[in-house]
């Protein structure tokens, strides 16, 4: 069973920066992309952004030119680097695995979630 566990998540000041983590507990061969989604009270889950196996990266437009998302398949690790935070980039982000289990069939594993919160 594949574990997703997430790191980073706390307590920032406007205009700051936060790094999240997310590690999956074992080597995936067939992993399709890896990406964040957040969920502020009393709103939908969004996506934020998500990379592909080959490397291919999407963002939300909400979040265009302040966030990157990156890999480290050597370490099973995905990241989301979040540059000048904003009051409503608070929410639980939460770390997503798709992986290929079959032709044109996909399965995503979601992690616990991390919470982020941004106050002055």
């Amino acid at each position: 069973q594949v574990q997703l566990v997430e790191s980073g998540g706390g307590l920032v000041q406007p205009g700051g920066s936060l790094r999240l983590s997310c590690a999956h507990s074992e080597s995936i061969l067939s992993i399709y992309s890896m990406g964040w989604y957040r969920q502020a009270p009393g709103k939908q889950r969004e996506l934020v952004a998500t990379i592909t196996s080959g490397g291919s990266t999407n963002y939300a437009d909400s979040v265009k030119g302040r966030f990157t998302i990156s890999r480290d398949n050597a370490k099973n690790t995905v990241y989301l680097q979040m540059n000048s935070l904003k009051f409503e980039d608070t929410a639980v982000y939460y770390c997503t695995l798709t992986v290929l289990t079959g032709p044109s069939r996909y399965y995503t594993y979601w992690g616990p979630g991390t919470q982020v919160t941004v106050s002055s």
